[in-house]
């Protein structure tokens, strides 16, 4: 697959280097930031971004109470993909406010990953 999605292309540069991606937790319940899809009806959408500083600058209004955590890519590989894909979860990439976000399919984006990571 040809990645010709600039924002997809620096998100993958950037966790290719850290080997992380980040996603949003509540400090209390320990639950993660799942959204609603701009796209789908009744699909359930989990933002990850490329930076810690991507993913603290969301930790307001309603969501500060969460913290950015990171997710290894072995563990994204090893642990999310089945979990999410039971849920049938969209990924969210840099997801922004407003809906200024590209949503993958789970299959697809994990698949961008297993590229990136380091054996």
């Amino acid at each position: 697959m040809t990645d010709t999605n600039p924002p997809t292309a620096d998100f993958m540069a950037q966790v290719k280097t850290t080997q992380k991606l980040w996603a949003l937790q509540d400090q209390a319940s320990e639950g993660w930031v799942v959204l609603d899809s701009i796209n789908f009806e009744n699909t359930d959408v989990m933002p990850l971004w490329s930076s810690l500083e991507l993913a603290k600058s969301h930790c307001i209004d309603e969501w500060q109470d969460y913290v950015p955590k990171p997710i290894s890519l072995a563990d994204w590989l090893e642990f999310w993909v089945e979990d999410l894909a039971e849920d049938n979860v969209l990924i969210g990439v840099e997801w922004r406010d407003g809906g200024e976000y590209l949503e993958l399919e789970l299959a697809e984006f994990s698949q961008m990953v297993a590229k990136l990571e380091f054996l």
